[in-house]
């Protein structure tokens, strides 16, 4: 709940905590398009499946409709995938009705307001494509882009635009800054190369 009203806090006041909240088919619900959020098999994934075979899900996941009468996963890819390791067949929901541009928006704020270890890969690619849905949108110069995501993650505007611009690193250097082995600094550096010449 504290989750849903922060992210209702920092503008996304379009869709009400008091949507209802149904049961509907975990295989229903499909991945978000390039979700660069990993789930990872760790201790707190094992406590998370734990929590759910002796509670349930206590808080719902936020999907919105496809046409083909599946759901599309906006926050909730964890409890989703713990909910199948728990043996569920059902989790509950609540069902938005968003633009793809507000579907990547809400996305990238849920996971960076929910999750407590984010690696700077997946910031980098949360950042880039929540980026590019706000300018998408029309709404926002580039520098008020950057302090709305800043308000979110508490990340100035500077670490963002170098988080993103780590995007455009080919994904084996990309894994070498996660490793510590290659510097962010150095990172964005290289970022402009080609994919080429950063394989060079």
């Amino acid at each position: 709940v504290e989750m849903e009203q922060a992210l209702f806090t920092c503008g996304h006041d379009d869709h009400k905590l008091n949507d209802p909240v149904i049961e509907i088919d975990i295989e229903s619900i499909k991945p978000f398009p390039g979700h660069p959020f990993k789930v990872r098999d760790d201790e707190e994934m094992n406590q998370l499946i734990d929590n759910i075979k002796e509670y349930g899900v206590l808080h719902p996941v936020l999907v919105r409709r496809l046409n083909n009468g599946t759901y599309e996963m906006i926050s909730g890819h964890r409890r989703k995938y713990a909910s199948v390791r728990a043996g569920k067949v059902t989790i509950p929901a609540r069902i938005l009705e968003l633009t793809d541009d507000e579907a990547t928006i809400l996305m990238a704020d849920a996971n960076f307001l929910q999750r407590t270890f984010i690696s700077l890969s997946e910031k980098a690619h949360a950042y880039r494509m929540k980026f590019d849905a706000i300018k998408h949108q029309g709404q926002r110069g580039e520098g008020s882009s950057y302090s709305e995501m800043g308000n979110v993650s508490g990340e100035s505007r500077k670490t963002i635009q170098r988080l993103i611009r780590l995007s455009y690193l080919i994904d084996e250097l990309l894994d070498m800054v996660d490793a510590k082995k290659l510097g962010v600094v150095q990172g964005v550096d290289i970022s402009y190369l080609s994919d080429d010449d950063q394989r060079l």
